[in-house]
């Protein structure tokens, strides 16, 4: 775990790593997507999303895990995913012991797992959380209902083992941020720093701290990321940097470290918006639209 530091390194724009040209989808990696939610509301874009930004990023392969009940309508979004149901009881939660066998079987090979889009926050989910956060065999990318089940959680510094890149918007982040005791102070692009290389610093982890100027922290070296504009203030925008995170994280970890992974992908995201708002001149798109331009911004960031 990193310790706090009163000095902090300003980080540059990570170079890419270069893919080989002879690869294979083995080559580029699997990515994990855990989440979708079904009952009284039902959740199936952010799963979704996050799959295919994986994929446009340029991994192998997604394969989602979500219930039964909702996966088919996840994998008709995303037809070239693979798809893993979870049992869901007659009370409507999740089946916590059968989706732990799904999970250490059909994602044994992936490089890494992003949980949390759309996932919703009842015992079972958290109970496939943290046995997540215990493994340290794959890295995790972490968001939306996992990253509030982190905040009312108990004990999240002791059970907090895998490598993990947490992506909270302010909302989020402030959560988990005062479960840690930690006071969270949004105000200035200065104070957005040292509260993003603090709670990353306090957890041992990478922090993405959304909104104008997304931050990235190790609890050392910070990233201030100079792309995007207010067209990303849209549903399921996150769920597609958490995809994207994720594909670069399955691509190009260990060669370059997560730090990097999540540094080059809030700038390919917010590239991509920017070149949606330059194209239309207004910022006014919607998530799915980011989907199609993350390829072309993946190759000016090259």
């Amino acid at each position: 775990m990193n310790n706090c530091n009163e000095h902090q390194e300003e980080a540059g724009r990570p170079k890419m790593p270069v893919r080989d040209p002879r690869g294979h989808k083995g080559t580029f990696g699997t990515v994990g997507v855990i989440g979708g939610q079904c009952g009284a509301e039902l959740m199936i874009g952010g799963p979704a999303f996050s799959a295919t930004a994986a994929l446009r990023s340029g991994c192998g392969l997604a394969m989602v895990v979500a219930p039964r009940p909702v996966l088919p309508a996840i994998l008709t979004v995303v037809p070239e995913a693979t798809g893993l149901p979870i049992e869901v009881r007659e009370d409507g939660s999740l089946d916590a012991s059968q989706a732990a066998e799904i999970i250490d079987s059909g994602l044994a090979n992936a490089r890494v797992i992003a949980i949390g889009p759309g996932f919703g926050q009842g015992e079972s989910q958290r109970q496939i959380l943290f046995r997540l956060l215990a493994r340290e065999d794959h890295p995790l990318v972490i968001d939306a209902d996992a990253l509030n089940l982190l905040a009312s959680s108990a004990g999240v510094q002791s059970d907090l083992r895998a490598p993990a890149i947490l992506t909270p918007h302010p909302g989020e982040f402030a959560r988990l941020a005062r479960s840690l005791g930690i006071e969270p102070r949004p105000e200035s692009p200065e104070a957005r720093r040292t509260s993003a290389r603090e709670l990353a610093a306090r957890l041992g982890v990478i922090v993405v701290l959304k909104g104008a100027n997304t931050v990235v922290s190790d609890g050392l070296r910070v990233f201030v990321n100079s792309t995007g504009n207010a067209g990303l203030a849209t549903g399921g925008s996150g769920d597609v940097l958490t995809g994207l995170c994720a594909g670069l994280v399955a691509q190009f970890h260990p060669t370059l470290d997560l730090f990097g992974c999540a540094c080059m992908a809030v700038w390919v995201h917010g590239h991509a918006a920017d070149q949606i708002v330059a194209d239309r001149g207004t910022p006014r798109l919607i998530a799915r639209e980011l989907l199609s331009a993350l390829p072309a911004s993946i190759a000016s960031y090259e």
